[in-house]
């Protein structure tokens, strides 16, 4: 799918008598990323997709394409998920060793997929600027609402070099205090064991108000949406959210800890 782009971002450039220089310049990108895009080189942004459709006025043939390239670089257990997340009104998050991907910077991700040691450069890469891509529902026109709780070894688990962390914090600090539909809440070393030990989860509220659960392991995740099981989960979620901090005192201790890892 990736050099159907190519081929046709190649074919309509040359049909409007088009240098690689020009269409960059009209794209408002650089003439070395067209080149790449158009060699295979580098996966095109929705952006970019969008940017071609209004410069070529082809009615979306783009992004349509460029969004069939986003699925097939989600790892396979994992695009059940992406495609709730993509229409999702609201989320309930939790995440006891990890940023939630949705609030993740660009290094801290590709640090935990180097880390992980599962995937060559080239897949890292684009699971980097998928899960970056991912991220766009947060600033869309009606944005979902995202309760993101995480356990405040979070905060202190270094992944990647001290900048990545420290960068990682502030930008936790900024989403949580610039865009008023995303809440951020830690639980403190303090409040011993909990319910969210036993591991990560997600409840995201679809457009129609019903709720399903994203479980997510090693190697699989799983979408659920038994009534029985979304109870329980909600109560799981509950317990969590009892142990946290107010948003603000979460606010706070993530600041502190940044200035940590300078």
């Amino acid at each position: 799918m990736l050099d159907h782009f190519a081929e046709e971002l190649r074919l309509v450039r040359a049909a409007n008598g088009m240098s690689q220089a020009t269409l960059a310049e009209a794209l408002s990108y650089s003439g070395a990323l067209v080149a790449k895009v158009e060699t295979c080189e580098r996966r095109p942004s929705l952006d970019f997709a969008r940017r071609c459709d209004t410069v070529f006025t082809t009615d979306g043939r783009f992004e349509r394409i460029q969004k069939r390239i986003s699925r097939e670089t989600v790892v396979p257990w994992a695009r059940d998920w992406t495609a709730v997340e993509a229409e999702a009104r609201a989320f309930r998050w939790f995440e006891p060793l990890y940023v939630p991907g949705l609030l993740q910077t660009e290094e801290y991700a590709r640090a935990i997929l180097v880390g992980a040691g599962l995937f060559g450069a080239d897949e890292i890469e684009q699971q980097v600027a998928t899960r970056i891509e991912r991220q766009i529902v947060l600033t869309r026109d009606r944005p979902p609402l995202l309760t993101a709780v995480i356990d405040e070894y979070v905060l202190r688990r270094r992944v990647g070099e001290p900048q990545v962390m420290c960068e990682q914090l502030q930008h936790l600090v900024k989403l949580g205090t610039t865009l008023p539909r995303v809440r951020i809440q830690v639980v403190p070393l303090s409040a011993g064991a909990y319910p969210g030990l036993d591991g990560p989860l997600v409840i995201a509220t679809a457009p129609t108000g019903e709720d399903v659960v994203y479980l997510e392991g090693q190697r699989h995740g799983q979408v659920v949406d038994r009534t029985d099981y979304l109870r329980e989960v909600v109560e799981v979620w509950e317990s969590i959210r009892g142990a946290t901090l107010s948003q603000q005192q979460s606010i706070e201790l993530i600041s502190e800890v940044a200035e940590t890892w300078i």
